[in-house]
Order: structure tokens, then C-alpha cells, then sequence
């Protein structure tokens, strides 16, 4: 499990382990070796995931669509999950030494850099409306459940009740976004805006569309009342 190489099978290997028995990949993890091989780790299931996404929207945008979606997923986003990870390790690092940990930050890195197995399935789940957002926060706070108990050698009591209620927390605020987002969405469609026309559109051309739509709304009003 901690190779001085890079080797795709145990990549592979680890995630399997992840996602099917993260109580024995979390057990058996070196808590140190540098930091390359858990960042190897995290870019190769980032790419997978990107991959996926780009394949999965040839049945929504086509081919050249596609292909655009594709370059974004594969280059931005493991470039995301790679920021992401030491901002999320750092938050982890503060939280686990508050719960009471004495492990480094490397070890708390590797920890959240290898919980990020799951992100090819996630991506996926992702894309089912609000199911996809309960499933994917739900899955990586008991990933760091076990982390706590098996690597930073915390009582499971505690371990379960701090990322509950964390996990509580972000769900509703991932699900406020993604409903907001969804009410934009189906305004920009009352107004029979597409997203590819937005993007066609000069900001004078957009400006002026939104205007008519309020002016329309608040004639609906009027005329309500």
C-alpha cells in the first residue's frame, strides 16, 4: 500500500479497497512516505471521474459537446480535487486535533486524499438531481469516520456525532445551492432562454431579455391583484 513507485494496479487496488472495506484500507494505511503518492492517487481518480462525465454527456450535448466537457473534466477538475484536498486537509487537521488527535498533517492529507475513491462514482450519482448530493456527502463523512476511528484512533461515539452533524450541515447547505441553482434554471427556460443561446448572446442583448421578463412579471401581478 505505500509504494516508492507509481503503480496504476495498486492505484486500482487501493480504491477498490476504499470504497468496499474503508475500516481495513484506513487500518493498514501508511500514515506517512510523502506526499506524491496520495496526491497520484487523488489525480488518477479525479481523471476517472472527468472521463465518465465527458462520456456520460454524449447522450445530453453530443459529440462536440462532449469534447468540450471533456477537456474541462480531465484538465480542471483533478486541478479542483488537488486544491481541494490540502484545503480540506487543512480544516481536517484542526478538526481531528480538536477531537482530540496527535497525528501529522500529512497523515490527516493522505487520509482525505485517498477518501477521494469515491469521486468516479459520485460524479456520477452527482448528476441525479439532489439524490446525487445526499449520497456523495453522506458516503465521504463516514469515509472520515473511519479515518478518525482507525487512523487517528478516536472513539466512534464521538467520531459518528461530529460528522453528523457536519454532514447534516453541508447537505442542506449543497442542497439550498443546487435548489437555487435549479429555480435560476427553469426562470432562464420561462423566458425561453436556453444556455447555449446565453452564451451566444451579447450582455446588452441578455440585459434587455431579463428586463422584459420582469416587466412581465410584475404585469401578472397587477393584474392578480
Amino acid at each position: 500500500m505505500a509504494n516508492s513507485s507509481f503503480d496504476i494496479n495498486t492505484v486500482l487496488q487501493d480504491a477498490v479497497l476504499v470504497i468496499t472495506s474503508p475500516a481495513n484500507f484506513y487500518r493498514r494505511m501508511s500514515h506517512s512516505g510523502g506526499y506524491a503518492e496520495p496526491i497520484i492517487f487523488l489525480v488518477v481518480m479525479a481523471v476517472i471521474a472527468g472521463l465518465l462525465l465527458a462520456f456520460l454527456s454524449l447522450f445530453v450535448t453530443g459529440m462536440v459537446g462532449s469534447i468540450a466537457i471533456g477537456l474541462w473534466a480531465v484538465i480542471m477538475f483533478p486541478l479542483f480535487a488537488m486544491v481541494a484536498s490540502f484545503i480540506g486537509g487543512g480544516v481536517m487537521f484542526v478538526l481531528w486535533k480538536l477531537m482530540g488527535s496527535d497525528k501529522s498533517f500529512e497523515t490527516t492529507y493522505r487520509c482525505v486524499a485517498y477518501a477521494g475513491a469515491i469521486y468516479p462514482i459520485t460524479a456520477v450519482l452527482g448528476l441525479i438531481p439532489y439524490f446525487g448530493t445526499l449520497i456523495g456527502v453522506t458516503w465521504g463523512m463516514y469515509l472520515l469516520v473511519m479515518a478518525s476511528i482507525e487512523v487517528h484512533g478516536l472513539e466512534a461515539k464521538k467520531a459518528y456525532t461530529v460528522f453528523g452533524v457536519l454532514g447534516i450541515l453541508v447537505i442542506m447547505f449543497n442542497l439550498s445551492g443546487e435548489m437555487d441553482a435549479r429555480r435560476t434554471q427553469a426562470q432562464l427556460e420561462q423566458m425561453g432562454l436556453t444556455m447555449e443561446e446565453m452564451q451566444n448572446k451579447s450582455p446588452e442583448e441578455l440585459g434587455k431579455m431579463v428586463g422584459e421578463f420582469l416587466k412581465g412579471m410584475e404585469k401578472g401581478q397587477s393584474k392578480s391583484e
